[in-house]
């Protein structure tokens, strides 16, 4: 009918223009008979001038990623602009995440679409063959020993397990199942790099629920007398075929995957929020959401079972039953009660961590110690050991060793950042306060530690090995400009020592130090006219 309308509408323009003009009745209907036609031509994607195309579409400079051991850079090229099929791809807006359905994957992410290797003494290149056709690759991550690469490609109808040999360049498929990404809970290796963890799509699944014609009866929200308020997220559940999608697509199987294709399937199919391997490979922590649902809050607040696993999928320790968090307050600063931001110790074989907020995870209730962080080691036997309390919101920890780990938090209110020095194998001992500052102060910025991985492929601080100094690494706010620098911090001292700083006609950005006693600068410089690249640089010679 609107097509209908708008041909009409052009017939009689036409022929308005006909009397004006004099052109024959015959001609001004020929005329509208053939404008259907022309538009719809005008309303085809067309391509602009070469010379446009060519800026849009050059190719950009390379992601990184460094090896363990810092000995080798996988070059991932990016992909400069999405194809239009992409965007046109459904996509569904399930409590709070973006899914594309058809893959069983996230929506809107963008693609790696080639890769190699490049060692960094020589900068000798390792082509990788064998990639699959019109890659689309994500979740890189590198073995713990740094000889094997494993990353996901994205295909029409799925997502699949890659990994490709560093020193051949070899990639190849690992297993025709089809992973789960929904949760973008990537893929991770077990410390011997024989196998991988992942979520893999159940098996059997069948087609998405239909929507009913006819609704089975009205949506009800109640608030049995309580006070939730709540801010106004996107993507939020709002009917029962809406949680019945949520079901349907996050509902996942984790598994062990060898790198020969062999598939063992690790406890039942699960709402998986995400998984972590323990350090020693012997332990799965797991976090499962589960009904009820709400439609005023996302995901992240829905009910959580917080879980230790064995590798056969046995419960070892329950670590929290987590109630549906409608009632968080609205104030920045706001958490969920109960267990929260559960990880594993990185420098220790099964241990976890944790924080919990001591003040109902109200900001404005007037109270001296905000949050308190455990430690509950395996088999996890003994009670947790609560051993470090904090002043404000726990944001994150850096392990190393037992001797030291780097505890940040912040406080919205007065914008304010801290960062203590902390001994994990010494609890009764007071942690060091190393930084108390505004975020806001970014010319004072002292920057953030620089991070390695150990053994186990966890991230820990990467130090001296002789005078145990950690690195920091800031953008250097200044009146100029930024101008990126990498200092060596002592954090018994608080010494600090300037060993690099960008200087014009360069922007230069430290990447990671090098070579056994940090003697080199990996870097990503650009100027002007000079494209970005990557450098090494001796520190000493400059």
């Amino acid at each position: 009918m609107i097509r209908a309308l708008a041909t009409l509408a052009m017939a009689a323009g036409f022929l308005g223009a006909a009397c004006l003009t004099g052109i024959s009745a015959s001609r001004a209907a020929e005329q509208a008979s053939e404008a259907p036609e022309a538009m719809m031509n005008e309303q085809r994607y067309q391509r602009p001038d070469p010379a446009l195309a060519a800026i849009v579409e050059a190719p950009r400079t390379p992601a990184v990623s460094i090896s363990p051991d810092r000995s080798w850079l996988a070059l991932l090229e990016r992909e400069a602009l999405p194809p239009i099929s992409d965007l046109a791809e459904r996509e569904l807006g399930l409590a709070g995440i973006r899914i594309r359905p058809k893959t069983h994957g996230p929506s809107r992410a963008g693609n790696f679409i080639g890769l190699s290797f490049r060692r960094v003494v020589d900068a000798a290149a390792v082509p990788v063959k064998g990639l699959p056709e019109d890659a689309r690759i994500q979740n890189v991550v590198w073995s713990p020993d740094g000889s094997k690469l494993a990353f996901t490609h994205t295909h029409e109808s799925g997502i699949e397990l890659w990994v490709t040999d560093r020193d051949r360049g070899l990639a190849r498929r690992i297993t025709e199942a089809r992973l789960s990404l929904c949760a973008r809970a990537a893929p991770v290796w077990f410390p011997d790099g024989k196998a991988l963890l992942a979520l893999l799509v159940p098996e059997g699944l069948g087609p998405e629920p239909a929507a009913n014609a006819l609704p089975a009866g009205p949506i009800i929200q109640t608030s049995l007398g309580r006070k939730a308020p709540a801010r106004t997220f996107q993507d939020l559940l709002e009917s029962p075929h809406d949680e019945a999608l949520f079901d349907h697509y996050f509902t996942a199987q984790l598994a062990r995957i060898d790198l020969d294709g062999k598939i063992t399937r690790i406890g039942r199919p699960a709402v998986f929020g995400s998984f972590a391997l323990s350090p020693d490979g012997k332990h799965i922590l797991t976090e499962q959401i589960h009904r009820p649902y709400s439609y005023r809050v996302p995901a992240s607040r829905f009910p959580l079972r917080i879980e230790v696993w064995d590798t056969r999928g046995a419960m070892m320790r329950q670590v929290a039953e987590r109630p549906l968090q409608d009632q968080v307050p609205l104030a920045y600063g706001s958490v969920v009660t109960g267990p929260r931001e559960v990880t594993w110790r990185s420098d220790a074989p099964a241990t976890l961590c944790w924080a919990e907020a001591l003040d109902g995870g109200d900001p404005d209730r007037d109270v001296e110690i905000r949050d308190a962080l455990y430690l509950h080691a395996a088999p996890f036997s003994q009670p947790p050991l609560r051993w470090l309390e904090i002043p404000v919101r726990f944001a994150d920890v850096t392990w190393s060793t037992g001797d030291l780990a780097l505890v940040s938090g912040w406080w919205w209110k007065t914008r304010n950042q801290k960062l203590w020095r902390v001994r994990p194998d010494d609890p009764g001992r007071e942690p060091h306060l190393l930084f108390d500052r505004s975020w806001e102060d970014r010319y004072g910025d002292p920057g953030s530690p620089v991070e390695t991985k150990n053994e186990a492929g966890r991230i820990v601080l990467l130090r001296h090995p002789s005078t145990g100094e950690i690195y920091l690494r800031g953008e250097g706010a200044s009146p100029e400009g930024n101008r990126p620098f990498i200092d060596a911090f002592d954090p018994a001292s608080g010494a600090t020592r300037r060993l690099f700083r960008s200087e014009p006609p360069y922007f230069e950005d430290p990447v990671t130090l090098l070579g056994e006693t940090h003697e080199l600068l990996l870097s990503r410089r650009e100027a002007r006219e000079e494209p970005p690249n990557y450098f090494r640089r001796s520190l000493a010679g400059g």
